[in-house]
């Protein structure tokens, strides 16, 4: 299992009877699943299933979905409007009684606005129905070849994350085998720094040379450290493993591995182990922002 990134795009469009449409999904990284849906007048009901769908298949990211919606005009045909015909012939019968006038044809009357009106064919339950659920298998279909984009963008982002793994292993040895954490280099920075003591307080008696010296020896020792940044490469290898979205874990890791090398400098006894500390701080920073986009 390769690591997913939560960034992708796809578009599908699809057609049924005089419908045709287009659905749009775009997702970038986010905390979780934050979905946005578009949806145009008329087709409400796809929201529902849109938004189960979508959280069953995606675990993080921010989610943008929209549906645009073209459709041909149905067919009309013409229909007497009942009522308006009525006052109509009312109107003629009450004129002719009062003046001599020819009769008014038929496709006169017929030609009188509102007499004649056109109708929309309504659209069938069953038609409307069967639109939804060939909009919702497109929407699906969308979907998946989004998933194939992360999972192949995650491909990518994982070779980068180890990559990162592999330098912050290499430093971490780096730091092991400075020269300034050998048994001399501690030895002989501690005599420096006990007789700066003694400089400053002559008086000082054993006890309290002795606490001094226990000091400053356990501040140099940054092993506890190191072994913890090993452990922390580790972990990470082990989550890439995972059949899982491990975005969240990797980025409390990120967290830990940053704690750790602030540690590091800040015990450092000479400027060679500090710059080290740099090094892993920037890495861990290159490693953190990749690690923002896993899923």
């Amino acid at each position: 299992m390769t690591l997913v990134s939560m960034t992708g795009f796809t578009r599908a469009g699809g057609s049924f009877g005089r419908y045709n449409w287009t659905w749009e999904i775009k997702t970038v990284n986010g905390k979780g699943l934050d979905l946005r849906l578009r949806l145009p007048a008329g087709f409400d009901e796809l929201d529902r299933p849109v938004r189960a769908v979508t959280s069953e298949r995606l675990a993080r990211g921010s989610c943008y979905i929209s549906l645009s919606v073209q459709h041909e005009a149905p067919n009309q045909t013409l229909r007497i409007n009942q009522q308006i015909l009525d006052s109509v012939l009312e109107a003629l019968t009450s004129i002719e009684a009062r003046i001599d006038a020819k009769k008014p044809s038929l496709d006169g009357i017929l030609s009188i606005k509102g007499v004649m009106e056109p109708v929309e064919e309504s659209e069938s339950e069953e038609v409307h129905a069967a639109l939804i659920e060939a909009m919702m298998a497109n929407f699906k279909e969308a979907l998946a070849d989004l998933e194939r984009m992360r999972q192949s963008e995650g491909v990518a982002l994982e070779k980068v994350v180890m990559q990162r793994v592999e330098e912050l292993e290499a430093l971490t040895k780096q730091a092991e085998d400075c020269p300034a954490r050998s048994a001399e280099a501690i030895r002989s920075k501690l005599r420096q720094q006990i007789e700066r003591i003694l400089e400053a307080e002559s008086s000082l008696d054993e006890d309290r040379l002795y606490q001094e010296a226990a000091l400053l020896a356990g501040k140099a020792d940054v092993r506890e450290e190191l072994d913890r940044l090993y452990a922390h490469c580790a972990a990470v290898r082990g989550l890439v493993a995972e059949n899982r979205p491990v975005g969240r874990k990797l980025d409390f890791l990120a967290q830990e591995f940053n704690r750790e090398a602030n540690t590091l400098c800040s015990k450092s006894n000479d400027t060679s182990l500090t710059a080290i500390g740099l090094d892993l701080k920037a890495t861990i920073e290159q490693l953190r922002e990749q690690i923002q986009n896993v899923e």
